[in-house]
């Protein structure tokens, strides 16, 4: 973590523990298709951006949010390799997932990271831009740094 304080936000420490717990929030959300849960983490000025480079508004995202993660469909979930860095009242929020799929009768395994930007403002961080992009095999973080996993929708570890 890199962090610069200032008087307006939390100590990096808690800023720090605060962060991991919105990212593992995110990801909850995200497995539980938790609309109104992500939605009190976004910024009103919120955007994502789609691995295609495709520009999703606030709204058209948390309407996806709702269907985006089915059990049936992904079977294996985790995060890892999280990264965040704080500089200010800004922080990136960065990790990877690995997904393993059912596709056309079999299983498909991929990962892809994603930094999440989020703003201190009115005493609390809101997230302001999600980004994800495909991961080349040969950038595959190793499982040494997985956070949390999920088989067919339920959580099956937390951070040691």
């Amino acid at each position: 973590m890199t962090s610069h304080a200032s008087s307006d936000h939390p100590a990096p420490s808690a800023a720090l523990r605060e962060l991991r717990r919105l990212n593992a929030l995110f990801i909850d959300n995200f497995v539980r298709n938790d609309v109104s849960s992500h939605d009190a983490i976004l910024h009103p000025e919120f955007i994502y951006i789609r691995s295609n480079g495709g520009r999703v508004d606030r709204a058209t995202y948390l309407r996806k949010w709702a269907k985006g993660f089915d059990p049936q469909v992904i079977r294996y979930w985790d995060v890892r390799d999280e990264l965040i860095t704080i500089i200010g009242d800004v922080a990136l929020v960065r990790a990877t997932n690995k997904e393993i799929v059912r596709r056309d009768g079999g299983e498909v395994a991929a990962m892809s990271t994603y930094t999440d930007t989020y703003i201190h403002e009115a005493g609390g961080w809101k997230c302001i831009q999600a980004q994800i992009t495909p991961v080349a095999k040969q950038h595959e973080p190793g499982d040494e740094t997985i956070i949390s996993v999920y088989i067919n929708g339920v959580r099956q570890e937390t951070r040691p």
